[in-house]
């Protein structure tokens, strides 16, 4: 078997620039299948990290008019539910804020002690907004990191203050803490969109917007629990107490994210597909090359088959010079494809996790494309005879 590698090395290594150039389309269609599974792979995990950090998680429920109670009644229903692990009310207006007579766009909350546990807030410096904020309906604030830099130039800004526009009024608010803006991937992407994130206690905004009620109530069901089935019992206990019938709105946040999470999927298998074409294609040069070399060794192949070589050998020769021709280029693929993976990861500073089950695959795919498509000129070289062998040569 070594001394049969070795021989076929020696021939591809007779035509080196034709053998490079196969092996170049090969390491391409692999070098991409590979790419595109990591950009899937980190693309996702990046976009669910931040949907989490803008609070897209668990259930959201709100009601559809004005005309129905949504306060503190509502919100003990839900927490009492056995299936619930946090629920916290949620006071939202698109506002200004003022720092050294700049203006900024921002994006307000008004949330309670437990918004870190239900959308995932990391903090950086400070603290948190504590149950004494709330209960004292207190003028302090978080913002979140982008906020702080843009209107700052540093993340340590704590004990600063800054003028918020809520409910038709300006104030001046003090900074308590300051929060971790995502993985940054939506805010680098979609930054003219994405506005900045100020926290304020719910109560606060209350009291600001003159109201007793809540925007809406964010949920994060028990680990292990059905969320679909979750948001059905939220629906009905709360439709149940308050003795209405379609007057709330519950999202399934945690859906939305495993749609956008198919729709990557699905990019993800048009390009492999497009990746896999590469290969066939590749595949096809493979029989080209191959078949010159039948045409180019017949004297060699005549010879050897008069020595007492078999058709099986003959098989076996041609196909182990597809094979390594595939082995080889598969394993230079995916070193380049994840090389390169790995420099666009850290260039958006993303962590590049690789799958091995998608290596092993593209791998095993590209000798399945060698041994294929070597059949044909394999066979073709072991029918002739040696007497045509010999006379053609």
């Amino acid at each position: 078997m070594i001394d049969l590698m070795m021989n076929s090395i020696r021939m591809l290594l007779r035509k080196k620039g034709r053998t490079f150039l196969t092996l170049f389309g090969i390491v391409v269609g692999v070098a991409s299948v590979i790419i595109i599974n990591n950009i899937s792979e980190c693309g996702s995990s990046a976009l669910t990290d931040e949907l989490d950090e803008l609070g897209m998680g668990g259930l959201s429920i709100a009601p559809n008019t004005q005309n129905v109670p949504f306060a503190q009644q509502e919100l003990e229903e839900i927490q009492e539910l056995y299936f619930v692990d946090f629920a916290m009310p949620l006071m939202f207006e698109s506002t200004d804020v003022y720092v050294h007579n700049d203006k900024c766009s921002a994006f307000l909350w008004g949330i309670d002690d437990n918004a870190k546990n239900v959308i995932n807030l990391s903090l950086i410096q400070g603290r948190f907004l504590n149950a004494g904020d709330i209960s004292s309906v207190s003028d302090n604030c978080m913002i979140d990191q982008t906020l702080a830099m843009s209107c700052y130039g540093s993340d340590n800004v704590v004990g600063k203050r800054i003028i918020i526009n809520n409910g038709g009024t300006s104030a001046q608010y003090t900074i308590v803490g300051v929060i971790k803006t995502g993985s940054g991937i939506l805010q680098n992407m979609m930054g003219n969109y994405i506005p900045n994130f100020v926290y304020l206690p719910y109560t606060t905004m209350q009291r600001n917007m003159n109201t007793d009620n809540y925007s809406q109530i964010e949920i994060k069901v028990k680990q292990g629990y059905d969320d679909n089935i979750a948001a059905d019992n939220v629906v009905k206990t709360i439709e149940r107490n308050t003795d209405t019938s379609g007057a709330y709105t519950l999202t399934n946040l945690s859906a939305q994210k495993e749609s956008l999470r198919n729709i990557i999927d699905i990019f993800t298998a048009v390009l492999t597909l497009v990746g896999v074409i590469s290969l066939l294609v590749a595949g096809l040069s493979i029989m080209n090359v191959m078949l010159a070399a039948v045409t180019e060794r017949r004297r060699e192949i005549g010879i050897k088959k008069a020595l007492g070589a078999s058709k099986s050998d003959i098989v076996f020769e041609f196909l182990m010079e597809a094979v390594i021709l595939t082995l080889t280029g598969g394993i230079a693929g995916i070193l380049l494809g994840m090389l390169i993976s790995w420099a666009g990861a850290s260039s958006l500073g993303l962590t590049l996790v690789p799958r091995i089950d998608i290596i092993i695959i593209v791998l095993l795919f590209s000798v399945f494309i060698g041994i294929i498509f070597g059949i044909y000129p394999a066979f073709k070289a072991a029918s002739t005879t040696p007497v045509s062998s010999l006379r053609s040569a």
